[in-house]
């Protein structure tokens, strides 16, 4: 059998326009999509039990959109008025862009890096007289909180959203010959679903090696990962695996 149906652990692409739909194209698949997780954001009220006060700090560094959107929700919640004299730290200049959704951008102290949290760094070190908040996730990396301890940075970590499973049960995976994830907990939300889940023929395929070693950890098999040496994205590693077992199964 043909693989033909690929299940995509991941939103659909916005505008339809994809490297996904380049492969179906080519080689004669549906591609459906559908989120495994999604972040919900911590209650004000159990962010009040972390004893963290905003307003003691003098700039907030900012990994991603989520986290702008957390940050300016629990100080809504929370009933505090975010300061003029607020910097941002933003990891890349589209985030910090899209802090115009919540401030005015123009007149605000706002500095960016080039995408990677090291490039950052320079900036954060020339102003370590702040006293700095982190917007993080329950299941965030420790590899920032440690860059700042190493560089005797002031920060307070403050968690402000979470990392769920979605629901899933109108979802049958026996539907597709391939599943795709991209993260450990997209693997946790499978196995969440559909505790009676048996893999069988159907292909595992994951990026990232954290993902790839929660695949094995929960005793499936793991048929496709990227990157690698040939693949470095998920579409040219799904492709290159779908071109070479259809040859072999016609």
């Amino acid at each position: 059998m043909k693989i033909k149906t690929i299940l995509v652990s991941q939103p659909e692409p916005a505008n339809g326009k994809s490297h996904y739909a380049e492969l179906a194209s080519k080689n004669n698949l549906k591609i459906d999509f559908q989120p495994f997780i999604h972040i919900e954001g911590i209650l004000g009220k159990h962010f009040r039990k972390e004893r963290i006060n905003l307003l003691e700090h003098t700039a907030v560094i900012l990994t991603s959109k989520t986290s702008i959107d957390n940050f300016f929700r629990i100080a809504t919640e929370m009933r505090v008025a975010i300061p003029d004299s607020m910097k941002y730290f933003c990891v890349t200049e589209s985030v910090a862009l899209y802090l115009q959704k919540y401030t005015v951008y123009r007149k605000r102290k706002i500095f960016f890096g080039k995408g990677k949290f090291p490039d950052l760094m320079g900036l954060i070190t020339k102003n370590r007289e702040e006293k700095f908040l982190i917007p993080l996730s329950d299941m965030h990396k420790n590899d920032i909180p440690l860059l700042l301890e190493k560089a005797k940075i002031n920060f307070t970590k403050a968690v402000l959203y979470k990392t769920v499973c979605s629901d899933l049960s109108h979802l049958s995976t026996k539907k597709y010959d391939i599943l795709v994830f991209f993260s450990p907990t997209g693997i946790t939300s499978l196995l969440h679903n559909f505790p009676d889940f048996k893999q069988n023929g159907t292909k595992i395929a994951c990026f990232g090696p954290s993902t790839a070693k929660a695949v094995i950890e929960a005793g499936l098999r793991l048929d496709i990962q990227a990157p690698n040496p040939q693949a470095p994205s998920m579409t040219m590693a799904l492709e290159q695996y779908i071109i070479d077992y259809n040859k072999n199964n016609k």
